[in-house]
Formats: structure tokens, C-alpha cells, sequence
């Protein structure tokens, strides 16, 4: 398969600003170290501030890459979550079924590594969450009343039928 070339924009949002300018510049070298990846072009943009949040900075990079074929390309999607992709070369490419069986079988395996940090996350914060119940049970009196009405809920009066007043 021949090489790829990609234009990527690889956009930070956080702070403070310092923090924000180097993590953007630590993130460009780190996939320019990545194997099968060269970066032929970078153009990394000054921080500013967000108009809806001042305290808040943002900044992007825009990257023209080589990449040594498709694994790399979805590589970079997962792994860097580009605000913006796009495939400049070859304008097609032929894939065979052996190829395109592994490139579904990688995203599928990348799919499952995220559905496991979910799973593992969603099960620690239950378990946080019952323990301070446990400990600090005044926390949730709010939310519990606002579950039971959520599943208890009232039952409605009884219609007045038309005509008939209740005594």
C-alpha cells in the first residue's frame, strides 16, 4: 500500500495558558516520534483566551503528515483525537479483505480497551459513591427524594367528571 498524506488539527483546551501552549507542544513531538508517522509541515497557533470563559485558553496545531499506511492513520484518530482529518493521498485506495479484516479487527480491539475503562470507571464511582453515602449520608438527601419522585411518583386525583361537583 502506498504511503498517506494527512492534514490533522490537533486542538488543546484547558489552563493556565503556559500549561496549555506546552501540552499542545508535548502532544505534536509524541506523534512525531510515533512509528510510521513524519510530520512534513506543522503550524502551531498562539493560545487565546475562550470569549465564554476568559480564564479558560485553547490553542490547536495544524499538521501535514506521512503515514506508512491505513493502521497508522486510524492509529492517530484513536490515540490523538484530531478536531479535524483529512486524507490528502492517494485520492483512493484498494484494500483487500485481509487488509480491511485487520483494520476492523484493531478498531474493534481499541473499542473494547474503551468500553473496559468505562465499564472500570462507572463501577469505582458506585462504589465512591456508596461509600461516602456510608460516611456522609446527608449529602444525598436531596437526590434521594428527587429519585423517589422520579420512581414513586404520585398518583394523579381522581378526574372530576363534567357536571358533578365534589362535596
Amino acid at each position: 500500500m502506498p504511503k498517506l498524506k494527512a492534514a490533522l488539527i490537533l486542538e488543546i483546551l484547558g489552563r493556565p495558558e503556559a500549561h496549555v501552549k506546552e501540552a499542545l507542544q508535548t502532544l505534536v513531538l509524541k506523534l512525531g516520534a510515533e512509528k510510521g508517522i513524519k510530520i512534513l509541515e506543522k503550524t502551531i497557533h498562539d493560545t487565546k483566551p475562550l470569549e465564554e470563559a476568559p480564564n479558560m485558553f485553547t490553542t490547536f496545531a495544524e499538521l501535514l503528515v506521512e503515514l506508512d499506511g491505513l493502521e497508522n492513520y486510524f492509529a492517530i484518530l484513536f490515540a490523538y483525537m484530531p478536531a479535524h482529518v483529512e486524507l490528502i493521498e492517494p485520492e483512493s485506495i484498494t484494500l483487500s479483505n485481509a487488509n480491511l479484516n485487520e483494520l476492523a479487527n484493531k478498531l474493534l480491539s481499541r473499542l473494547h480497551e474503551y468500553d473496559a475503562v468505562v465499564k472500570k470507571s462507572t463501577t469505582e464511582r458506585d462504589i465512591l459513591l456508596q461509600k461516602l453515602q456510608e460516611v456522609a449520608p446527608q449529602l444525598f438527601k436531596k437526590e434521594q427524594k428527587a429519585i423517589e419522585k422520579i420512581n414513586n411518583p404520585k398518583k394523579s386525583k381522581a378526574k372530576k367528571k363534567p357536571g358533578k361537583k365534589k362535596k
